[in-house]
């Protein structure tokens, strides 16, 4: 990946897009070619036993690639942004450190952002269920937590909108407030790819694979987990698929509902993906009609 030891800079393949586009075939594909190994940048598949709406890779893919920063937390605990980060980034110095080409690959724009250019505030997105749970609080008891987590977090505590924007930047991202303000660029270059397609063949796809995990077995999954003590409301389980199999299992939706709803919330994630990245113009795009993976494989090559 370089040339003259030390002074080599680790190159790093990041796959962008929207949601249902191909990312994680593209990252499969790539690693099989390259010899690269995979950190799944998915604020989901992080969450054992899940596998069906989170979208992760099959039994065969995995033993074909490795991959990392997938299946290792309980889906009743909470995971946050910053340790995705710390444990995102060791696995990308170590797979260097071994000689194999680092992959990207997710939809969490603020994971794949902050690997591929640092940690950024503005990427930690409002979190509504958070901000009614604080709206309830005095200013004393916002205070209170706000301390709690950063006994120096270098804001107004009299200012309460400050202080709820504080609260859920570190409920994401792990103190200090203040070491989060300016982001710090990763040791490595990012050689960014991007896959796209017109929105009524997007909107194909996602219908198509909703329609899928239904088949696959979606509703079982989400029971399964419900039994196992995975409360309603742990974060895996408000992610699109399984919030609309909640849905179902409370009478809200019926059968044929639901993967009309899931296909519904995939659409609007995958536009807000779509102008995440849109602006970038360091992303490399790709239709992906007619597959392109040979032109992406020569782009990727040149680049490294």
């Amino acid at each position: 990946m370089g040339h003259d030891g030390a002074a080599a800079i680790t190159k790093v393949v990041v796959i962008v897009g929207p949601t249902g586009i191909g990312k994680s075939h593209l990252a499969f594909e790539l690693a099989l070619e390259l010899g690269g190994e995979i950190v799944v940048a998915d604020s989901r598949q992080v969450y054992e036993r899940l596998d069906i709406a989170t979208n992760k890779p099959s039994p065969e893919q995995r033993q074909r690639v490795r991959y990392h920063m997938i299946d290792f937390v309980d889906p009743a605990s909470s995971f946050n942004a910053g340790e995705y980060l710390h444990g995102a980034q060791a696995a990308i110095s170590d797979i260097a450190s071994r000689g194999k080409v680092p992959i990207v690959e997710g939809g969490t724009m603020l994971y794949v952002d902050a690997l591929a250019d640092g940690f950024s505030l503005t990427g930690i997105p409002p979190n509504p269920r958070l901000r009614g749970e604080l709206a309830s609080l005095s200013a004393a008891d916002l205070q209170q937590r706000l301390l709690t987590l950063d006994p120096d977090p270098g804001v107004d505590l009299k200012n309460p909108v400050r202080v709820i924007r504080a609260i859920e930047i570190l409920e994401a991202a792990e103190p200090p407030l203040r070491g989060l303000r300016t982001r710090t660029p990763p040791p490595w270059e990012a050689i960014r790819v991007g896959l796209t397609a017109d929105l009524a063949l997007i909107d194909r796809r996602l219908e198509e694979r909703s329609r899928g995990q239904v088949e696959r077995g979606l509703i079982a999954e989400t029971r399964a987990a419900l039994a196992a003590g995975v409360p309603e409301t742990a974060p895996v389980l408000t992610g699109i698929g399984y919030a609309e199999a909640l849905a179902h299992i409370r009478g809200e939706l019926s059968l044929e509902e639901l993967p009309v709803a899931m296909a519904r919330s995939n659409r609007r994630y995958a536009r807000r993906q779509l102008r995440w990245w849109r602006h970038d113009q360091r992303v490399r795009w790709f239709e992906i009609e007619p597959y392109p993976l040979p032109v992406i494989l020569n782009y990727v090559k040149e680049s490294l």
